[in-house]
């Protein structure tokens, strides 16, 4: 299937990574957007599955994806299947009008809603 860069800052949600080598994919997970830019400078994966988080004390950025927008943008094959709570939904559809985000599931995340959506995204 590919290879899929799972970045984990928040978590609360089942551990996903038997559901993706299930489907085919090799794994890599990282715990911060610092280190997802530094894996993304030397891989280019199939898919990523990222957290939205909308915070008010971010500087220069509305969430902590913008920067790794910055990069995916020079990666327009990349796939990004994003996970994001309820109460920040209506800043996350801002979000999402400025920038591609090919599948969004909203918390809670259940395996099943993540199967099928990189499914949908594999069969695009």
């Amino acid at each position: 299937m590919g290879r899929l860069l799972s970045i984990i800052e928040l978590g609360g949600y089942p551990n996903l990574m038997p559901l993706y080598q299930s489907l085919g994919y090799s794994v890599d997970v990282v715990n911060s957007q610092r280190k997802a830019r530094s894996y993304l400078k030397k891989t280019v994966p199939d898919v990523v599955v990222a957290e939205y988080n909308a915070q008010s004390d971010f500087r220069d950025r509305s969430s902590n994806l913008e920067t790794l927008m910055a990069i995916l943008q020079k990666q327009s094959q990349v796939k990004l299947l994003v996970f994001y709570m309820p109460d920040h939904a209506e800043r996350f559809e801002r979000f999402r009008a400025q920038h591609p985000v090919d599948a969004a599931i909203a918390f809670p995340v259940t395996e099943d809603k993540v199967r099928g959506a990189l499914q949908a995204l594999a069969e695009a």
